[in-house]
């Protein structure tokens, strides 16, 4: 199982984690989802050391998190919204990126409480927008 979720973050695919809240918006429910993605990128830095000289070549990788916002409320109005992270996962690892895509994905992986954590934080501090997005969605429309 651990295989499919590193294979899907080496791919950059979206993780599995939720979140979902129900909110009373002006006496309306309105169900809200929140997906954690993670894209991760390689960087190849360094050099391959020559004889007698030591290799400086690594790996940097960088797990940027975004967090998908779905909000659907009775009357029928669907708000979506992607909220980018401010604090990227990093780390590095020594070798050539190629060589290395597997244990950064376990590495990433194991970082999957902080992604969790971030996404929980993400929802709390999304609810003020969503209050307004959803207040101009219920608003009638100026000319």
């Amino acid at each position: 199982m651990s295989l499919i979720i590193a294979a899907g973050l080496l791919l950059g695919a979206p993780a599995v984690d939720a979140h979902r809240v129900e909110l009373d918006h002006r006496g309306q429910r309105v169900d809200v989802t929140y997906r954690s993605n993670l894209d991760v990128t390689h960087k190849q830095v360094g050099t391959v050391g020559v004889g007698g000289r030591a290799n400086t070549l690594r790996c940097a990788w960088k797990a940027n998190v975004s967090v998908d916002r779905e909000a659907r409320s009775a009357a029928g109005h669907v708000l979506v919204r992607t909220i980018a992270s401010d604090a990227p996962i990093e780390g590095s690892r020594p070798g050539w990126c190629k060589g290395q895509q597997n244990a950064i994905a376990q590495e990433v992986a194991g970082r999957t409480s902080s992604v969790r954590e971030h996404l929980l934080a993400v929802a709390e501090r999304d609810r003020e927008a969503l209050a307004l997005e959803l207040d101009a969605a219920h608003s009638p429309v100026r000319s």
